[in-house]
């Protein structure tokens, strides 16, 4: 009997296992306040931005530098956003930042980019501006595609009809050539519009392949909740909001790969992990997710079909922000908790050491929340008062 129990025991303990093997998990920076985006340079640096208005460097010693600073935008959602490397950065250094700006009484999102000279950018130009903002929903991620192309996320800057209006910005994901001009063969003429009917899309990433996909946030009270998508991307095609959510049997919308339902994920940042580091993860499409506090990890066929979904890291991290490859193929994720979030390298393989570093210029979000609880809270009395004197 105990001989049968053996034999069970090690042909059924690979299936009972977890999915992914033991990995090496190190924090290479910490203290910060909801960083959005982290990109590699050829030369070993990396650079990172956080929400609040700073663009991070660290150079190939390890040394941590800010290289840049904008104004806070009052923005919850927005502020200093994706970041993207040119890709002949190389020989040109230009470097690219989604940012939220606030002019006269609206906000506005634009895309700059700046030249890399040492530790400071200089060179500042507008590629793109006119993308409506909003204190929600301002989209902003921004990555060079497989073809050269610059691609842009935007959200529906709290104002859904915007992402069926193909004259406008919002509510897209826009393609336009290094310099801002618009490519050729884009779907609509004289236009960086090349997807629309999104609510407030977060990632993007292509496969080896050349498989295009988004993560998306679904609505969050303006017509139920949930329903937070991943979407492959097609040339010229309309992905419903707010027509839809979730699937539909027309035609003239395209249905996502998977959505979440009744609950919520809320998807942002993701990547397409080639890399040996983690064989497990090798292939797949990883998207952090900040309501679910977990990593999504997707197998996807090439026709846009789910083979797979698992999750990863689970209330582990809290809020997960992005994940992102590194030239060596290792894994890194950004945290967006708000308060103390950090910079997480991860590896199956055993890494050099890395010294930490701790951010002492990056305030919490906690006083800001305070500030706008207290906002409403007044508001609220004052209607209040108002509506009893009308009595």
């Amino acid at each position: 009997m105990r001989l049968l129990l053996i034999i069970f025991f090690v042909a059924f303990f690979p299936i009972i296992i977890p999915a992914f093997g033991d990995l090496n998990v190190d924090i290479l920076v910490d203290g910060l306040n909801n960083p959005w985006e982290i990109v590699f340079g050829p030369d070993g640096e990396i650079y990172f931005t956080e929400r609040d208005g700073r663009i991070w460097k660290i150079g190939e010693s390890g040394d941590v530098k800010v290289i840049q600073t904008f104004p806070k935008s009052g923005s919850i959602e927005g502020g200093t956003l994706g970041l993207a490397l040119h890709p002949e950065f190389e020989k040109n250094k230009k470097l690219y930042v989604y940012q939220t700006n606030l002019e006269l009484e609206f906000f506005q999102n634009k895309v700059f980019s700046f030249i890399v000279d040492n530790n400071t950018l200089t060179d500042k130009q507008i590629v793109i501006d006119d993308i409506p903002g909003a204190p929600w929903h301002d989209g902003g991620r921004i990555k060079f595609g497989p073809d050269g192309k610059l691609h842009i996320t935007t959200g529906d800057a709290i104002n859904p009809e915007l992402a069926q209006d193909l004259s406008s910005l919002a509510g897209k994901i826009l393609r336009i050539n290094p310099d801002g001009t618009i490519p050729d063969d884009n779907p609509f003429d004289s236009s960086p519009v090349f997807s629309y009917g999104h609510r407030n899309p977060q990632g993007i990433a292509w496969s080896q392949d050349g498989m295009f996909v988004s993560s998306e946030h679904g609505p969050s009270g303006e017509m139920g909740a949930g329903h937070d998508e991943i979407n492959l991307i097609l040339k010229g095609k309309n992905y419903g909001w707010p027509k839809v959510v979730g699937d539909s049997s027309d035609d003239t919308f395209v249905n996502p790969i998977l959505h979440s339902g009744q609950t919520t994920w809320a998807p942002s940042g993701m990547v397409f992990y080639d890399s040996e580091k983690i064989p497990s993860l090798n292939g797949k499409f990883l998207v952090g997710s900040l309501r679910g506090q977990h990593l999504m990890v997707l197998d996807i066929a090439q026709d846009g079909s789910l083979i797979s979904e698992e999750k990863m890291f689970e209330g582990e991290f809290g809020r997960i922000r992005t994940a992102e490859i590194g030239p060596d193929g290792v894994l890194y994720l950004l945290t967006a908790n708000g308060n103390n979030d950090k910079i997480i390298r991860i590896s199956e393989v055993e890494l050099e050491d890395a010294t930490k570093f701790t951010s002492n210029v990056s305030s919490d979000d906690f006083p800001i929340l305070y500030v706008l609880i207290g906002v409403v809270i007044v508001g609220i009395a004052v209607v209040t008062i108002v509506i009893k004197r009308k009595n």
